[in-house]
């Protein structure tokens, strides 16, 4: 167990000793000096922003692209927070910083309670999201009727919801997935699998007697238009037999049991390409290349700032958006492309917010990256959560305080009932729970490190998705679609209709 691994599976009291063993404490750095507005500044920002709003058009017509961002389980507060730290890194106001999506015209709440469940998993609400119905925990683009467990292929094929990416395909748009997880994980198989159980990954992890195919193969064997024409992210190891080794960790192999080499199989289509490695990746020809494969991790990939120990190298996601919409883009009636920041929510569930802040950083690169390759003339840009988590802003720090440090006032560290700091985020639950006892105190800790787990309320191995709704930030054609607070699988149907799709 490598010492990542072991920094984040370890109990907070542990945690905390290894903290401290490796010299990684320190004192809450002083707040950033930012020279603040004045009230006539603030005065004349507030009219200014009317002036804005008052000059907004809508864009009523019609769509040639649509472009559809996914942070995995980010939040408001993960937004905000993020927000914050990337003014921060970059010594400035962070409080008056924004992401480039939150400067986006168009903004809506999105309501991801599913067909049964308050607080849902990523499986139904990325089903929501690209069919328009809302469906059971676990199930990917097939009804609410089903048994989770259900693995009849003709029972599923019965209950199978069409998604945007089948109908695009249908309609002889370009399509592709992309994603920092597995790409078999349950946001982007949403788009092109039908299953009754998202852990369905491969043919390995089927149920004895199943007819369905996993998600794997459904990718491979995608039976619209020309076939999925990119897909980049994690999960090599259910594309590989388990006879196969692999190309960047010789100690592991494939895991498939039917002996089929899914790569190869892609490799057959026409102008297609495989790619593993950083090296592969940017020698790409995307004047070239129609149908490009990029599985850079036997399962997800790395976290944005751990991408530089990885010795073979892998893209990062804005990198990844930049070539699918190269290679999407060449074909002159549009593209439909998904992009999911997976593992903003893998973070969250660690009780890690130094990476779940910086993977969605990462994502805003990918967003400002989109919104450099395309026009908001004919491409409409979503960039959404499939749900939140439990994670919270809290105490009374002084404006520019480190986001990531211990809640103070000019520099002072405030204090809890039994005279210790806290830090400013935190969860309701997680692995960070530290109720056993006394609170440690956190004055020689240094909160700010990647590896510090934040404290949580309520023990738990894994913190838990929050059921409150998440924003939908829009721009472009249909955009103004999205206002006020609006469930979940409208998302669908305001890309279906800004490419025309499902008009009589």
């Amino acid at each position: 167990m490598n010492k990542q691994t072991l920094l984040n599976k370890a109990a907070p009291a542990a945690l905390m000793a290894l903290m401290l063993g490796t010299a990684l404490a320190q004192d809450n750095p002083p707040p950033m000096v930012v020279e603040r507005p004045t009230s006539a500044q603030w005065y004349e920002q507030g009219q200014e922003a009317v002036r804005a709003a008052q000059q907004l058009q809508p864009n009523t017509g019609k769509a040639r692209n649509v472009i559809l961002f996914v942070g995995d389980g980010m939040g408001v507060t993960t937004v905000t927070a993020a927000r914050i730290l990337e003014g921060q890194q970059r010594n400035a106001d962070g409080e008056s910083n924004r992401l480039s999506f939150e400067k986006f015209p168009y903004l809506a709440h999105s309501v991801t309670a599913s067909a049964n469940q308050q607080t849902s998993d990523s499986a139904p609400t990325a089903t929501a999201m690209v069919t328009g119905i809302k469906t059971n925990e676990g199930a990917l683009s097939v009804d609410q009727n089903i048994a989770k467990n259900e693995s009849s292929a003709e029972v599923i094929a019965a209950a199978s919801l069409q998604t945007i990416l089948e109908q695009a395909e249908a309609n002889g748009l370009s399509t592709g997935v992309v994603s920092t997880a597995r790409i078999t994980h349950a946001t982007p198989a949403a788009n092109y699998a039908h299953i009754g159980n998202r852990d369905w990954e491969g043919d390995a992890l089927l149920p004895a007697g199943s007819t369905v195919k996993d998600i794997a193969a459904q990718l491979i064997d995608f039976p619209h238009g020309n076939g999925i024409d990119v897909a980049l992210g994690g999960g090599r190891a259910f594309f590989m037999s388990n006879q196969s080794v692999d190309p960047e960790y010789p100690a592991l192999k494939g895991m498939r049991n039917d002996n089929r080499n899914l790569i190869d199989q892609w490799l057959t289509q026409t102008h297609s390409a495989y790619v593993w490695d950083q090296a592969g990746f940017a020698a790409i020809d995307t004047a070239k290349t129609n149908h490009l494969l990029g599985l850079f991790e036997p399962l997800h990939m790395q976290y944005s700032v751990d991408q530089h120990k990885d010795g073979a190298g892998e893209p990062t996601l804005a990198a990844m958006t930049a070539t699918a919409i190269e290679i999407l883009q060449k074909n002159p009636d549009g593209f439909y492309l998904m992009v999911e920041a997976g593992r903003i929510d893998h973070a969250h569930h660690d009780g890690n917010a130094y990476r779940a802040l910086t993977d969605t950083i990462a994502l805003d690169e990918a967003v400002r990256m989109a919104q450099a390759m395309t026009s908001s003339d004919d491409t409409l840009i979503i960039v959404t959560a499939d749900h939140s988590h439990t994670f919270t802003l809290a105490g009374y720090p002084s404006r520019g305080n480190p986001i990531l440090g211990k809640a103070a006032i000019n520099g002072v560290p405030q204090k809890d009932l039994s005279g210790k700091p806290y830090s400013t985020l935190g969860y309701a639950n997680g692995p960070g729970y530290t109720g056993d006892g006394p609170r440690p105190d956190l004055s020689a800790i240094d909160t700010m490190h990647p590896d510090y787990l934040q404290e949580a309320a309520i023990p738990l191995e894994d913190e838990t998705h929050g059921g409150e709704d998440v924003a939908i930030y829009a721009d472009g054609p249909l955009a103004h679609l999205f206002h006020g607070t609006m469930e979940q699988n409208v998302i669908y149907h305001v890309m279906a209709a800004a490419l025309g799709l499902n008009q009589q």
